[in-house]
C-alpha cells in the first residue's frame, strides 16, 4: 500500500521560508517521479516542482525558479521542497504525487498515481 505524507506546512510572512516534506511509504521514491503540486482557493492544482529519479533531474514552474528546490534523501525515501523568498501568490495546499518517470507533460496530473493529503501554506502579507 503506498502512502505519501507531506509536512512541514505553515504561516510564513511574506519573504519566509519553508521546507515541505513528503514521506513516501509502499514504494521506492528514487525509482519514480515525485512532484509538488498547489492549489489555492477557487483555483485548479497546478503544477510546482518535480524531481525525476534515478538520476534526479528537477523541474519548475516558471513563477518558482530560483526560489524552490525540489530535493531527495534516498535514504530517507523522502522528498522535499524548500521554498524561499515566499510570497502571497504562492499560497495554497501543497500536495505531492509520485508517478513513472517522464522527460515531458510532468506538469500533467494525469501523470501521477499516488498523491498524499496536501499541507497547508499560507504567506502573510
Amino acid at each position: 500500500q503506498v502512502q505519501l505524507v507531506e509536512s512541514g506546512g505553515g504561516l510564513v510572512q511574506t519573504g519566509g521560508s519553508l521546507r515541505l516534506s513528503c514521506a513516501a511509504s509502499g514504494l521506492t521514491v528514487s525509482l519514480y517521479g515525485t512532484g509538488w503540486f498547489r492549489q489555492a482557493p477557487g483555483k485548479e492544482r497546478e503544477f510546482v516542482a518535480r524531481i525525476n529519479g534515478p538520476n534526479g533531474r528537477t523541474y519548475y514552474r516558471d513563477s518558482v525558479k530560483g526560489r524552490f528546490t525540489v530535493s531527495r534523501d534516498n535514504a530517507a525515501n523522502t522528498v522535499y521542497l524548500q521554498m524561499n523568498s515566499l510570497k502571497p501568490e504562492d499560497e495554497g495546499v501543497y500536495y505531492c504525487a509520485v508517478g513513472p518517470i517522464v522527460y515531458s507533460d510532468y506538469a500533467n496530473r494525469e501523470n501521477y498515481n499516488y498523491w498524499g493529503q496536501g499541507t497547508q501554506v499560507t504567506v502573510s502579507s
